[in-house]
């Protein structure tokens, strides 16, 4: 037991007295993941000074060789944080993530950009970029794990998430308006169609000075509406909201393409509602409360006296007033 612990003691000596240096072959990056750095390979692309190391990621991505790309760069950013040259490293670190596959990554690059260096030449085009790579997973692109090399699920909050980045980073840029417009999309696709309402009446709000982007808003919150009126059993409230956004819209933009799908959409939930009234009125009559029948019959004739369900709505009106004056029976 003795010679053991003299033994070990005297390993643990050597190692404190006589350290060395060891290649550490497994370096991390982030959004680049783990890689490989034989011992002897950093020399051919490391510098010494920013602009030096920078100009070695710039050839490197012209020549397409994104992995000294993103390794010179990386360098820039780490050892050089303040400098002038490090949001363009930083840019190239999106770059070359994107042009691997790795949009998720690329992303987040470009966010460090967004939020560490807002005056960086390239905030304008990391905005769009961002954009349409929010567009790549809206369009069903998974997101992936493990370090961003397994790809697993798709998510419309997610993406919707990428998007809020976007209008947040930059809400009057000239892609935030398409951005927000974007959210309600990724929420619509989720069937959560009132944050989708919440998002497209932001941007007909935010945005009303731009009136194709206004438009689009406003018609697609009615549109938003009347899914969610639709969806399972019918919701009258969330009709006659849908009904008013798209009369506001058919008023602010009459000359709008869509104004006639408008006008067959308002006349198609009208339908519903007054089917639906005259649905609630037989159930009241069936339950002999004739005054709750009395006024939903009247609703039937109030939201259009000529459709199918008028007629019937007038005579039973007629048979049900006399019954208004007579006490139900116990």
């Amino acid at each position: 037991m003795n010679r053991r612990f003299i033994f070990l003691f005297f390993i643990a000596a050597c190692v404190t007295l006589f350290p060395f240096r060891s290649p550490a072959p497994l370096v991390y990056a982030p959004g680049e993941g783990w890689y490989y750095e034989p011992a002897g390979t950093t020399a051919k692309w490391t510098r010494t000074r920013a602009k030096d190391q920078l100009e070695v990621a710039e050839q490197a991505f012209k020549n397409g060789d994104y992995s000294i790309t993103l390794h010179a760069a990386h360098r820039v950013v780490k050892v050089w944080p303040l400098s002038d040259y490090a949001p363009r490293a930083e840019y190239l670190i999106g770059r070359c993530l994107e042009a691997r596959g790795r949009d998720e990554a690329a992303f987040n690059a470009y966010q460090n950009i967004v939020k560490k260096y807002p005056r960086s030449q390239n905030y304008e085009d990391v905005l769009w970029r961002q954009y349409e790579i929010a567009n790549r997973f809206l369009g069903g692109e998974f997101f992936r794990v493990f370090w961003g090399y397994l790809p697993l699920y798709t998510s419309m909050d997610e993406t919707a998430k990428m998007y809020g980045k976007i209008v947040d980073s930059g809400p009057y840029s000239a892609v935030a308006p398409h951005a927000q417009l974007r959210i309600g999309e990724a929420r619509e696709k989720q069937k959560d169609y009132e944050e989708a309402v919440k998002a497209y009446e932001t941007a007909a709000d935010r945005y009303h000075t731009q009136p194709l982007i206004a438009a689009d808003a406003m018609y697609r919150a009615a549109f938003s509406y009347q899914k969610q009126a639709t969806t399972s059993e019918y919701d009258q409230g969330t009709a006659a909201k849908a009904i008013a956004a798209y009369t506001d819209f058919m008023t602010f933009y009459p000359d709008d393409k869509r104004v006639a799908v408008a006008q067959k959409a308002v006349a198609s939930l009208k339908a519903e509602q007054v089917r639906g009234n005259f649905g609630i009125a037989k159930y009241y009559e069936r339950n002999r409360q004739w005054t709750g029948a009395v006024v939903y019959y009247n609703e039937v004739l109030q939201m259009d006296p000529n459709s199918p369900y008028a007629e019937q709505a007038r005579q039973r009106i007629e048979v049900l007033k006399p019954l208004m004056q007579t006490p139900p029976a116990s």
